[in-house]
Protein backbone atom coordinates (compact mmCIF):
# COMPACT_ATOMS: atom_id res chain seq x y z
CA UNK A 1 0.00 0.00 0.00
CA UNK A 2 2.50 1.98 0.72
CA UNK A 3 4.33 1.48 -2.55
CA UNK A 4 1.42 2.39 -4.05
CA UNK A 5 0.87 5.89 -2.69
CA UNK A 6 3.71 6.75 -3.37
CA UNK A 7 3.71 5.83 -6.46
CA UNK A 8 0.66 8.03 -6.99
CA UNK A 9 2.49 10.45 -5.36
CA UNK A 10 5.58 10.85 -7.51
CA UNK A 11 3.37 10.70 -10.54
CA UNK A 12 1.71 13.86 -9.94
CA UNK A 13 -2.32 12.83 -9.88
CA UNK A 14 -4.25 15.61 -9.83
CA UNK A 15 -7.47 13.75 -8.80
CA UNK A 16 -5.53 12.38 -5.36
CA UNK A 17 -4.71 14.67 -2.58
CA UNK A 18 -4.54 12.16 0.74
CA UNK A 19 -1.31 10.92 0.21
CA UNK A 20 1.00 9.05 2.44
CA UNK A 21 3.69 12.36 2.28
CA UNK A 22 0.90 15.05 2.34
CA UNK A 23 -0.36 13.38 5.53
CA UNK A 24 2.70 13.41 6.71
CA UNK A 25 3.43 16.99 5.48
CA UNK A 26 0.33 18.50 6.40
CA UNK A 27 0.46 16.87 9.50
CA UNK A 28 4.17 18.76 10.19
CA UNK A 29 2.64 21.97 9.15
CA UNK A 30 -0.40 21.88 10.90
CA UNK A 31 0.94 21.13 14.33
CA UNK A 32 3.51 23.58 13.52
CA UNK A 33 1.28 26.33 13.55
CA UNK A 34 -0.87 25.93 16.02
CA UNK A 35 2.28 26.75 18.02
CA UNK A 36 2.98 29.68 15.52
CA UNK A 37 -0.60 30.99 16.63
CA UNK A 38 0.49 30.92 20.40
CA UNK A 39 3.03 32.51 20.33
CA UNK A 40 1.79 35.79 19.15
CA UNK A 41 -0.80 36.08 22.15
CA UNK A 42 2.12 34.96 24.64
CA UNK A 43 4.58 37.69 23.49
CA UNK A 44 1.84 40.43 23.37
CA UNK A 45 0.42 39.57 26.71
CA UNK A 46 3.31 37.94 28.96
CA UNK A 47 6.46 40.11 26.96
CA UNK A 48 3.86 42.98 27.43
CA UNK A 49 3.31 42.69 30.41
CA UNK A 50 6.43 42.50 31.65
CA UNK A 51 8.82 45.04 29.23
CA UNK A 52 5.98 46.89 27.90
CA UNK A 53 4.65 47.60 23.87
CA UNK A 54 8.30 48.38 23.12
CA UNK A 55 9.16 45.39 24.07
CA UNK A 56 6.83 43.25 22.19
CA UNK A 57 8.31 45.22 19.39
CA UNK A 58 11.79 44.76 19.74
CA UNK A 59 11.18 40.69 20.98
CA UNK A 60 9.18 40.53 17.20
CA UNK A 61 12.07 42.81 15.40
CA UNK A 62 14.75 40.76 16.62
CA UNK A 63 12.89 37.41 15.42
CA UNK A 64 11.73 39.15 11.72
CA UNK A 65 15.32 40.63 10.82
CA UNK A 66 17.20 37.88 11.01
CA UNK A 67 14.56 35.65 9.41
CA UNK A 68 14.83 38.58 6.42
CA UNK A 69 18.88 38.91 6.37
CA UNK A 70 19.32 34.97 6.25
CA UNK A 71 16.07 33.60 4.29
CA UNK A 72 17.50 33.64 1.28
CA UNK A 73 20.64 31.84 2.33
CA UNK A 74 17.87 29.20 3.27
CA UNK A 75 16.78 29.09 -0.10
CA UNK A 76 19.93 28.47 -1.69
CA UNK A 77 20.69 25.64 0.54
CA UNK A 78 17.02 23.89 0.74
CA UNK A 79 17.84 23.61 -3.27
CA UNK A 80 21.18 22.04 -2.62
CA UNK A 81 21.12 19.75 0.49
CA UNK A 82 17.18 18.88 0.34
CA UNK A 83 14.13 21.45 1.63
CA UNK A 84 12.97 18.43 3.88
CA UNK A 85 16.37 18.31 5.89
CA UNK A 86 16.79 22.31 6.45
CA UNK A 87 13.31 21.92 8.01
CA UNK A 88 13.75 19.53 9.86
CA UNK A 89 17.36 21.09 10.95
CA UNK A 90 15.46 24.48 11.73
CA UNK A 91 12.81 21.93 14.15
CA UNK A 92 15.40 21.31 16.35
CA UNK A 93 16.96 24.64 16.66
CA UNK A 94 13.86 25.98 17.90
CA UNK A 95 13.18 23.10 20.12
CA UNK A 96 16.19 24.19 22.40
CA UNK A 97 14.94 28.34 21.86
CA UNK A 98 11.50 27.48 23.13
CA UNK A 99 12.50 25.15 25.82
CA UNK A 100 14.86 27.68 27.49
CA UNK A 101 12.67 30.89 27.70
CA UNK A 102 10.10 27.76 28.83
CA UNK A 103 12.44 27.27 31.77
CA UNK A 104 12.87 30.53 32.36
CA UNK A 105 9.28 31.76 32.57
CA UNK A 106 8.69 28.55 34.94
CA UNK A 107 11.56 29.78 37.15
CA UNK A 108 10.96 33.32 37.57
CA UNK A 109 11.49 36.64 35.30
CA UNK A 110 13.45 36.03 31.68
CA UNK A 111 15.54 38.73 31.64
CA UNK A 112 15.20 41.08 28.07
CA UNK A 113 18.58 39.47 26.73
CA UNK A 114 16.90 35.82 27.14
CA UNK A 115 14.09 37.20 24.97
CA UNK A 116 15.70 38.50 22.62
CA UNK A 117 18.58 35.85 22.08
CA UNK A 118 15.79 33.37 21.71
CA UNK A 119 13.62 35.27 19.38
CA UNK A 120 16.93 35.83 17.10
CA UNK A 121 17.61 32.14 16.83
CA UNK A 122 14.15 31.16 16.09
CA UNK A 123 13.96 33.75 13.55
CA UNK A 124 17.05 32.66 12.17
CA UNK A 125 16.15 28.81 12.01
CA UNK A 126 12.64 29.93 10.92
CA UNK A 127 14.79 31.60 7.88
CA UNK A 128 16.14 28.47 7.44
CA UNK A 129 12.80 26.38 7.17
CA UNK A 130 10.30 28.83 5.05
CA UNK A 131 12.05 28.51 1.66
CA UNK A 132 11.29 24.55 1.91
CA UNK A 133 7.73 24.98 2.91
CA UNK A 134 6.50 26.22 -0.54
CA UNK A 135 8.91 23.70 -2.29
CA UNK A 136 7.72 21.07 -0.46
CA UNK A 137 3.90 21.57 -1.69
CA UNK A 138 4.45 20.42 -5.55
CA UNK A 139 6.34 17.53 -4.31
CA UNK A 140 3.78 16.34 -2.46
CA UNK A 141 0.78 17.05 -3.44
CA UNK A 142 -0.11 16.92 -7.75
CA UNK A 143 -2.85 19.42 -7.39
CA UNK A 144 -0.77 22.26 -5.78
CA UNK A 145 -3.76 24.90 -5.67
CA UNK A 146 -6.21 22.50 -4.06
CA UNK A 147 -3.04 21.65 -1.50
CA UNK A 148 -2.96 25.16 -0.90
CA UNK A 149 -6.46 25.53 -0.08
CA UNK A 150 -6.30 22.53 2.56
CA UNK A 151 -2.88 23.75 4.35
CA UNK A 152 -4.93 27.02 4.64
CA UNK A 153 -8.02 25.71 6.36
CA UNK A 154 -5.35 23.86 8.91
CA UNK A 155 -3.72 27.19 9.16
CA UNK A 156 -7.23 29.07 9.93
CA UNK A 157 -8.37 26.27 12.68
CA UNK A 158 -4.65 26.78 14.28
CA UNK A 159 -6.02 30.28 13.89
CA UNK A 160 -8.78 29.62 16.28
CA UNK A 161 -7.69 26.53 18.46
CA UNK A 162 -4.35 28.54 19.11
CA UNK A 163 -4.85 31.99 20.56
CA UNK A 164 -7.63 30.28 22.77
CA UNK A 165 -5.26 27.24 23.78
CA UNK A 166 -2.72 30.07 24.80
CA UNK A 167 -5.14 32.17 26.44
CA UNK A 168 -6.17 29.20 28.74
CA UNK A 169 -2.26 28.22 28.87
CA UNK A 170 -1.84 31.62 30.10
CA UNK A 171 -4.69 32.46 32.85
CA UNK A 172 -3.79 28.36 34.14
CA UNK A 173 -0.32 28.40 34.32
CA UNK A 174 1.47 31.21 33.01
CA UNK A 175 3.62 31.69 29.80
CA UNK A 176 5.94 29.29 30.50
CA UNK A 177 3.51 26.50 29.11
CA UNK A 178 2.48 28.31 26.00
CA UNK A 179 6.45 28.03 25.01
CA UNK A 180 6.76 24.84 26.51
CA UNK A 181 4.06 23.56 24.32
CA UNK A 182 5.27 25.44 21.63
CA UNK A 183 8.43 23.35 21.53
CA UNK A 184 6.73 20.37 21.95
CA UNK A 185 4.92 21.37 18.34
CA UNK A 186 9.12 21.85 16.71
CA UNK A 187 9.17 18.18 18.33
CA UNK A 188 6.38 16.46 16.24
CA UNK A 189 6.62 18.69 12.90
CA UNK A 190 10.57 17.64 12.68
CA UNK A 191 9.37 13.67 13.29
CA UNK A 192 6.58 14.29 10.65
CA UNK A 193 8.79 15.24 8.24
CA UNK A 194 11.43 12.86 8.75
CA UNK A 195 8.99 10.00 7.82
CA UNK A 196 8.09 11.84 4.34
CA UNK A 197 9.67 9.28 2.35
CA UNK A 198 10.39 11.43 -1.05
CA UNK A 199 13.53 10.80 -3.21
CA UNK A 200 15.69 13.96 -1.70
CA UNK A 201 15.37 16.84 -4.57
CA UNK A 202 18.38 17.14 -6.33
CA UNK A 203 20.12 19.88 -5.34
CA UNK A 204 21.16 22.79 -7.78
CA UNK A 205 23.84 20.87 -10.32
CA UNK A 206 27.04 22.74 -10.94
CA UNK A 207 27.13 24.10 -14.51
CA UNK A 208 29.18 22.33 -16.97
CA UNK A 209 29.30 23.27 -20.50
CA UNK A 210 28.65 20.78 -23.12
CA UNK A 211 32.24 21.84 -24.59
CA UNK A 212 33.93 24.02 -22.38
CA UNK A 213 37.04 26.01 -22.86
CA UNK A 214 40.42 24.70 -22.05
CA UNK A 215 41.00 25.78 -18.83
CA UNK A 216 37.75 27.02 -18.20
CA UNK A 217 36.00 25.46 -15.38
CA UNK A 218 32.24 26.79 -13.79
CA UNK A 219 31.12 25.42 -10.11
CA UNK A 220 28.29 25.66 -8.23
CA UNK A 221 28.56 28.20 -5.07
CA UNK A 222 26.24 30.23 -2.71
CA UNK A 223 27.28 33.46 -4.24
CA UNK A 224 26.25 31.73 -8.02
CA UNK A 225 23.10 29.87 -6.89
CA UNK A 226 21.93 33.69 -5.06
CA UNK A 227 22.86 35.48 -8.34
CA UNK A 228 20.74 32.50 -9.86
CA UNK A 229 17.58 32.79 -7.72
CA UNK A 230 17.69 36.61 -8.31
CA UNK A 231 18.13 36.52 -11.68
CA UNK A 232 14.90 33.96 -11.95
CA UNK A 233 13.15 36.38 -9.32
CA UNK A 234 13.84 39.65 -11.32
CA UNK A 235 12.96 38.09 -14.86
CA UNK A 236 9.27 37.71 -13.15
CA UNK A 237 7.84 41.47 -13.38
CA UNK A 238 4.70 39.93 -11.43
CA UNK A 239 6.62 38.88 -8.94
CA UNK A 240 8.71 41.45 -8.15
CA UNK A 241 5.49 44.11 -8.58
CA UNK A 242 4.02 42.34 -5.29
CA UNK A 243 6.55 42.43 -3.24
CA UNK A 244 7.62 46.14 -3.32
CA UNK A 245 4.20 46.70 -2.56
CA UNK A 246 4.20 44.38 0.06
CA UNK A 247 7.39 46.39 1.65
CA UNK A 248 4.78 49.23 2.48
CA UNK A 249 2.47 46.86 3.48
CA UNK A 250 4.62 45.40 5.70
CA UNK A 251 6.06 48.51 7.54
CA UNK A 252 2.69 50.09 7.81
CA UNK A 253 -0.19 47.12 8.47
CA UNK A 254 1.24 44.23 9.80
CA UNK A 255 4.56 45.66 11.48
CA UNK A 256 2.50 47.34 13.97
CA UNK A 257 -0.68 45.39 14.04
CA UNK A 258 -0.09 42.90 16.65
CA UNK A 259 1.18 45.43 19.53
CA UNK A 260 -1.45 47.70 18.90
CA UNK A 261 -4.39 45.38 18.39
CA UNK A 262 -3.25 43.92 21.70
CA UNK A 263 -2.79 46.79 23.41
CA UNK A 264 -6.01 48.12 22.23
CA UNK A 265 -8.40 45.06 22.76
CA UNK A 266 -6.79 43.91 25.87
CA UNK A 267 -6.84 47.49 27.85
CA UNK A 268 -10.91 47.93 26.56
CA UNK A 269 -12.07 44.22 26.91
CA UNK A 270 -9.56 42.03 28.26
CA UNK A 271 -6.88 39.55 27.42
CA UNK A 272 -9.52 36.90 26.68
CA UNK A 273 -11.39 39.39 24.30
CA UNK A 274 -7.78 39.38 22.45
CA UNK A 275 -7.67 35.46 21.89
CA UNK A 276 -11.48 35.62 20.45
CA UNK A 277 -10.55 38.41 18.10
CA UNK A 278 -7.90 36.18 16.99
CA UNK A 279 -10.24 33.00 16.58
CA UNK A 280 -12.50 34.92 14.65
CA UNK A 281 -9.33 35.87 12.23
CA UNK A 282 -8.89 31.63 12.40
CA UNK A 283 -12.68 31.34 11.33
CA UNK A 284 -12.57 33.62 8.83
CA UNK A 285 -9.16 31.34 7.33
CA UNK A 286 -11.22 28.85 7.07
CA UNK A 287 -13.53 30.60 5.09
CA UNK A 288 -11.44 31.63 2.61
CA UNK A 289 -9.13 28.30 2.33
CA UNK A 290 -12.40 26.41 1.35
CA UNK A 291 -13.57 28.94 -1.31
CA UNK A 292 -9.76 28.65 -2.31
CA UNK A 293 -10.25 25.34 -2.77
CA UNK A 294 -13.23 25.45 -5.39
CA UNK A 295 -12.92 28.62 -7.29
CA UNK A 296 -10.36 28.69 -10.00
CA UNK A 297 -10.06 31.84 -11.72
CA UNK A 298 -8.64 32.43 -14.33
CA UNK A 299 -6.03 35.49 -13.53
CA UNK A 300 -5.66 34.27 -9.64
CA UNK A 301 -3.59 37.40 -8.31
CA UNK A 302 -6.25 39.78 -9.95
CA UNK A 303 -9.11 37.85 -8.67
CA UNK A 304 -6.93 37.93 -4.87
CA UNK A 305 -6.46 41.76 -5.18
CA UNK A 306 -10.02 41.84 -5.24
CA UNK A 307 -10.37 40.38 -2.38
CA UNK A 308 -8.27 41.34 -0.25
CA UNK A 309 -10.08 44.97 -0.28
CA UNK A 310 -11.48 42.84 2.67
CA UNK A 311 -8.30 42.61 4.75
CA UNK A 312 -8.91 46.77 5.10
CA UNK A 313 -11.50 45.90 8.22
CA UNK A 314 -8.78 44.06 10.50
CA UNK A 315 -7.05 47.41 11.28
CA UNK A 316 -10.19 49.39 10.87
CA UNK A 317 -12.21 47.23 13.58
CA UNK A 318 -9.78 47.67 16.25
CA UNK A 319 -9.15 51.73 15.23
CA UNK A 320 -13.05 52.09 15.48
CA UNK A 321 -13.46 50.44 18.83
CA UNK A 322 -16.12 48.11 17.86
CA UNK A 323 -17.90 45.97 20.96
CA UNK A 324 -16.63 42.20 20.76
CA UNK A 325 -19.22 40.53 18.04
CA UNK A 326 -18.09 43.51 15.51
CA UNK A 327 -14.66 42.97 15.98
CA UNK A 328 -14.60 39.17 15.45
CA UNK A 329 -16.76 39.70 11.98
CA UNK A 330 -14.25 42.59 10.89
CA UNK A 331 -11.35 39.54 11.85
CA UNK A 332 -13.70 37.20 9.80
CA UNK A 333 -13.96 39.41 6.88
CA UNK A 334 -10.64 40.14 6.54
CA UNK A 335 -9.19 36.55 7.43
CA UNK A 336 -11.49 35.46 4.36
CA UNK A 337 -10.04 38.15 2.27
CA UNK A 338 -6.33 37.06 3.12
CA UNK A 339 -6.71 33.06 2.88
CA UNK A 340 -8.05 33.55 0.03
CA UNK A 341 -5.10 36.09 -1.35
CA UNK A 342 -2.59 33.74 0.00
CA UNK A 343 -3.51 30.20 -2.08
CA UNK A 344 -3.71 32.62 -4.93
CA UNK A 345 -0.38 34.07 -4.47
CA UNK A 346 1.27 30.37 -3.60
CA UNK A 347 -0.09 28.47 -5.88
CA UNK A 348 1.48 30.93 -8.37
CA UNK A 349 4.69 30.89 -7.29
CA UNK A 350 4.87 27.21 -7.25
CA UNK A 351 3.18 26.80 -10.52
CA UNK A 352 5.12 29.89 -12.71
CA UNK A 353 8.53 28.66 -11.44
CA UNK A 354 11.19 25.63 -12.26
CA UNK A 355 11.43 23.37 -9.66
CA UNK A 356 14.87 23.40 -9.13
CA UNK A 357 15.03 27.27 -8.24
CA UNK A 358 11.26 27.41 -6.69
CA UNK A 359 13.37 27.31 -2.41
CA UNK A 360 15.62 30.05 -3.59
CA UNK A 361 12.82 32.33 -5.78
CA UNK A 362 10.67 31.70 -2.74
CA UNK A 363 13.69 32.75 -0.26
CA UNK A 364 13.89 36.50 -2.75
CA UNK A 365 9.97 36.85 -1.97
CA UNK A 366 9.59 35.80 1.09
CA UNK A 367 12.21 38.14 2.41
CA UNK A 368 11.36 40.76 0.30
CA UNK A 369 7.76 40.21 2.06
CA UNK A 370 8.95 40.32 5.79
CA UNK A 371 11.47 43.02 5.39
CA UNK A 372 8.98 45.58 5.93
CA UNK A 373 7.27 43.79 9.36
CA UNK A 374 10.48 43.51 10.89
CA UNK A 375 11.06 47.57 10.43
CA UNK A 376 7.03 48.08 11.47
CA UNK A 377 7.77 46.02 14.34
CA UNK A 378 10.91 47.77 15.79
CA UNK A 379 9.39 51.14 14.88
CA UNK A 380 5.75 50.90 16.31
CA UNK A 381 7.36 51.24 19.70
CA UNK A 382 8.60 54.79 19.71
CA UNK A 383 6.12 55.90 16.87
CA UNK A 384 2.76 54.96 19.50
CA UNK A 385 4.49 57.51 21.98
CA UNK A 386 4.01 60.01 19.51
CA UNK A 387 0.78 59.09 17.44
CA UNK A 388 -2.00 56.84 19.31
CA UNK A 389 -2.27 53.74 19.02
CA UNK A 390 -5.46 54.29 17.58
CA UNK A 391 -4.62 56.65 14.42
CA UNK A 392 -1.85 54.45 13.68
CA UNK A 393 -4.31 51.58 12.96
CA UNK A 394 -6.27 54.09 10.95
CA UNK A 395 -3.62 54.90 8.89
CA UNK A 396 -2.75 51.08 8.44
CA UNK A 397 -6.68 50.90 7.24
CA UNK A 398 -5.80 53.72 4.33
CA UNK A 399 -2.71 51.44 3.40
CA UNK A 400 -4.48 48.79 3.40
CA UNK A 401 -7.00 50.33 0.77
CA UNK A 402 -4.25 51.74 -1.04
CA UNK A 403 -2.44 48.21 -1.36
CA UNK A 404 -5.59 46.50 -3.20
CA UNK A 405 -5.49 49.15 -5.49
CA UNK A 406 -1.87 48.93 -6.69
CA UNK A 407 -2.24 45.60 -7.27
CA UNK A 408 -4.91 45.84 -9.56
CA UNK A 409 -3.45 48.65 -11.08
CA UNK A 410 -0.10 46.73 -11.94
CA UNK A 411 -0.28 45.21 -15.37
CA UNK A 412 1.14 42.16 -15.03
CA UNK A 413 -0.10 41.01 -11.63
CA UNK A 414 -3.42 41.83 -13.23
CA UNK A 415 -2.69 39.55 -16.12
CA UNK A 416 -0.94 36.76 -14.72
CA UNK A 417 -2.69 33.65 -15.92
CA UNK A 418 -3.00 30.50 -13.81
CA UNK A 419 -0.99 27.37 -14.96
Amino acid sequence: MTALLDREQSSGVPGRLWTRDFALYFGARTVSLLGDTMMPVAAALAVGAIYGVSGVGYVLAVWTAPFVIFVLFGGVFSDRVGARAMMVGADVVRIFTQTAVAVAFFTGTPPFWLLLSASFLSGAAAAMFQPGVNGMVPLVAGDPQRANGTLKIADAATQLGGPVLAGLLMALTGPGAVYAADAGTFLISGLCLALIRLTPAAPAAPVAPVAPVAGAKERSTVMSDLRRGWTEFRSRSWMWSVILIWVFFGVLVFGPYIPLSSRLIGDRLGEAAYGWVMAGLGAGTVLGGLIAIRFRPSRPLAAGGVAIFGFAFIPLSVALELPLPLLMAGHLLGGTAWAFWSVMWSTSVQTQVVPDVLNRVTAYEVAGSVAGVAVGQALVGPVSEIVSPRDLLLVSTGVSFAVCAALLLTPPVRRLRRV
